[in-house]
């Protein structure tokens, strides 16, 4: 789909359709650890928590670099200019395998040593290492076809992320039914086969994506039918464009980590609450995720087709879509918590005590929606350093926020989901902000 005048709701979603499904897919594989852990006991379903944020910690940096890889796939695929993308994808490919070899290893060195200085519980901790030390080991598999996404996301070819998604879900059930439980003669691994089901299913997803490519991608029109050479020049400009991104998500999913760590010190119980409220709202942000996404896409193809007039009412267009679906789900969810919870964990405790944090959770949403559009927006427009600023002074006031009613003020685990209405609040005003008086970038 090549940019143009208006981009219609059905062409909104026609992008964000398969992205969300993607997105849900994905958030599957932590569910379904999640899922499994709730049935081996609480300290493993909290520890779950803090090895899954400090995985989608590291995660995250591969991710962002994707992201502004993607920004100029899309913008040059805008402009028509196709060839140019084989070549941005394979310099982006070269230097995030890089970048995933390396955070495997400081993460294998530093790991233990951080999540017990950290952690308050020594069982929460013990069981936290053992998932973290089995699933870095998928970083690079998930930085390579975190790749592969920004290649199929930024030329508006979505639909194939559905499939991959629908094998990667499938595979990481399989594998955690057989390692957390031991089947077929396996041993029963608990918190460390839900790690190692993740990773083989991410080498699964990976390999879907190659043979995917290769067999149904016009690879000769994207310039994907050669191999190119690493080349300083043309990862320098990527590096111009990813190295904001990947820092920001870096530094907010270290937040959240920061915040998970901060209910940690509430109890185990609290942590596993916390777990499970997490992963119900996922649900949720994934679909703001995915039209986020495309909000970035669609912009970044109007700019390069020169019509930044469309931007802002594609925004609110998208900002519209967003709400038409979160409301329902954010009622449904709040109608039937501790029904949801029941997908997490067979115990009575923790899913009779989740109810007031889903309520709470479902109120942030309000903002949720308007904010992360926007902040992709502006990401969209080229101008990462920017969005990069943006997201440092919310991220200050929505740690220092955090700290305050957790560790000072020790309130209810529910109130601590008041940092959510904090940070999408003042990120969404800023952001607005900036896309109705800022400059915008115009060339990548």
């Amino acid at each position: 789909m090549t940019a143009q005048a208006t981009y219609r709701k059905k062409d909104i979603w026609k992008i964000a359709y398969p992205i969300m499904i993607s997105l849900l897919m994905e958030q599957l594989i932590g569910m379904t650890d999640t899922a499994f852990m709730g049935r081996v006991g609480e300290v493993e379903l909290g520890a779950s928590a803090i090895g899954a944020v400090f995985y989608m910690m590291i995660f995250m940096m591969g991710f962002g670099f994707s992201v502004g890889a993607q920004i100029i796939i899309a913008r040059r695929n805008g402009e028509g200019n196709y060839r140019d993308i084989g070549n941005v994808f394979f310099q982006g490919l070269y230097i995030i395998s890089a970048i995933a070899l390396v955070m495997s290893g400081l993460s294998l060195w530093f790991s233990d040593s951080l999540i017990e200085m950290a952690v308050s519980s020594p069982d929460v901790a013990r069981a936290a290492e053992d998932y973290i030390n089995y699933r870095v080991f998928g970083l690079l598999f998930a930085f390579a076809a975190a790749m592969f996404r920004a290649f199929f996301v930024g030329t508006t070819q979505t639909r194939t992320l559905t499939l991959n998604s629908i094998v990667m879900v499938l595979s990481n059930v399989l594998f955690n039914w057989i390692l957390v439980f031991g089947k077929f003669g396996f041993p029963a691994l608990g918190i460390a086969g839900a790690a190692i089901g993740s990773v083989l299913a991410e080498a699964v997803s990976l390999m879907f994506f190659i043979l995917y490519t290769r067999f149904r991608v016009d690879c000769r029109k994207y310039g994907l039918d050669r191999i190119y050479r690493p080349s300083v020049h043309g990862q320098r400009s990527i590096l111009k464009v990813s190295f904001w991104t990947m820092i920001q998500n870096f530094i907010s999913f270290s937040t959240w980590f920061a915040f998970i760590i901060f209910v940690e010190h509430l109890g185990e119980h609290s942590l596993a609450v916390t777990n499970i409220v997490r992963n119900i709202g996922s649900l949720i942000f994934m679909i703001i995720s995915a039209f986020a996404s495309t909000c970035s896409s669609v912009t970044s193809n109007l700019i390069g087709a020169g019509r930044q007039e469309e931007v802002m009412p594609t925004i609110k267009r998208i900002i519209v879509m967003g709400y038409m679906f979160v409301i329902p789900l954010a009622l449904l969810f709040s109608a039937f918590p501790e029904l949801f919870a029941r997908i997490y964990t067979n115990i009575p405790s923790l899913y009779e005590d989740v109810a007031p944090s889903v309520w709470v959770f479902c109120t942030s949403l309000i903002f949720t929606v308007p904010g992360n559009i926007l902040f992709q927006a502006v990401s969209g427009t080229g101008n990462t350093r920017k969005a990069f600023a943006l997201e440092i002074g919310t991220l200050m006031v929505y740690l220092a926020y955090s700290a305050f009613i957790t560790m000072h003020l020790r309130l209810d685990v529910s109130l601590c989901w008041t940092t959510e209405h904090v940070y999408y609040l003042l990120i969404g005003i800023l952001c607005y902000s900036y896309i109705k008086k800022g400059k915008w970038e115009t060339m990548l």
